[in-house]
């Protein structure tokens, strides 16, 4: 199944019926009066958050959802039916937003979780009950109100308790493949990992759930390399774990590089909690791992953890570290992913 993060969709809810003018003919009942119905109401477009979704290509293939319109009145003073809804089924860590692309119309965070987006128009009145006591035979009747209609945007963030972040080649994708059961590709070249993956990592007692984004380069704010279209998938995460390839010719660099765009995609990633690996130290020997960690610890104001995705070096501590960070943020009163 491909990844699709992005849709744009056109939702529109259901017109209502129209308002019946009628009167009552029935033989030996005299001065039968009006007896014409209401008019439906229109169906409602609402969104779903379901199990089972991970990604929005179903939206590329189907763009337009209508509501059906509420059933015409009818005599006998019989109200027409209502207009079936229409629902967006979604996966979780949908939004919802406006046409601008900034005004959130909805936020699915929960399994079950659902929003109406537009209300379906009302219906016409029949000429029943404009009846009064000074108006016997109204032949008045009204029309049903339009439904609404929108373009909208429908745009998934992953929901993760953790995030990987780092240069491509950092080892990220090999990380997820070592610390939990997905399966992401894993190559000797950049850009391997194309679209967001996520794992369940079960350390110790406890779980949590990890995503490893496409990685970044220089200028990525500003459209170069994937671009950060896919840092929102991270927005959600509790902590992120930012990894540096400790065989690169300039790890301080790599990370500085990595920081300066998380900056400058916002406030919301930069100023999350953040561990700091050193990765691939199973390549270096240890005067020089001590040397690189060191510098690093220096430029980054926190402390390194050493570590190898492919050796398993490490790992167990980072993941321990990672629980630690997890569950503080939970008691700081940081929102769930």
């Amino acid at each position: 199944m491909k990844f699709l993060d992005e849709a744009k969709v056109f939702v529109k809810s259901g017109d209502g019926g129209n308002g019946c003018q009628s009167f009552r003919r029935e033989k030996f009942i005299e001065f039968g009066g009006p007896d014409g119905g209401n008019g439906g109401r229109g169906g409602d477009v609402w969104v779903e958050a379901v199990e089972g979704l991970n990604s929005l290509i179903d939206f590329r293939y189907r763009q337009h959802f209508k509501a059906d319109r509420g059933r015409h009145g009818a005599g006998r003073d019989r109200t027409g039916a209502g207009g079936d809804d229409v629902i967006l089924r979604v996966p979780v860590g949908t939004q919802v937003l406006d046409d601008d692309r900034e005004t959130v119309l909805a936020d699915l965070t929960e399994i079950g979780q659902r929003q109406r987006l537009l209300q379906g128009g009302d219906g016409g009145f029949g000429n029943a009950h404009y009846k009064s006591s000074t108006n016997r035979a109204p032949r008045r009747a009204d029309p049903g109100w339009p439904g609404a209609e929108a373009w909208i945007w429908l745009r998934l963030k992953l929901i993760a308790d953790a995030g990987l972040v780092g240069l491509p080649n950092a080892g990220k994708s090999t990380f997820l493949a070592a610390t939990t059961h997905a399966k992401p590709k894993v190559a000797d070249y950049p850009f391997t990992t194309v679209h967001p993956n996520l794992g369940v990592v079960r350390s110790d007692d406890g779980e949590f759930v990890l995503a490893d984004i496409p990685g970044l380069i220089e200028g990525a704010h500003e459209g170069r390399g994937l671009g950060d279209r896919f840092l929102a998938h991270v927005e959600r995460c509790r902590v992120l774990l930012h990894l540096v390839d400790g065989t690169a010719d300039d790890p301080v660099g790599d990370y500085a590089t990595i920081r300066a765009e998380l900056e400058a995609y916002g406030p919301v990633l930069a100023g999350k909690p953040e561990l700091v690996g050193l990765n691939k130290i199973d390549a270096l020997d240890d005067d020089t791992a001590s040397a690189i960690g060191d510098a690093l610890a220096r430029a980054s104001g926190r402390p390194v953890l050493r570590l190898s995705g492919a050796a398993g070096t490490g790992v167990a501590e980072v993941l321990r570290t990672l629980r630690r960070h997890i569950a503080e943020a939970a008691l700081a009163g940081e929102p769930a992913p």
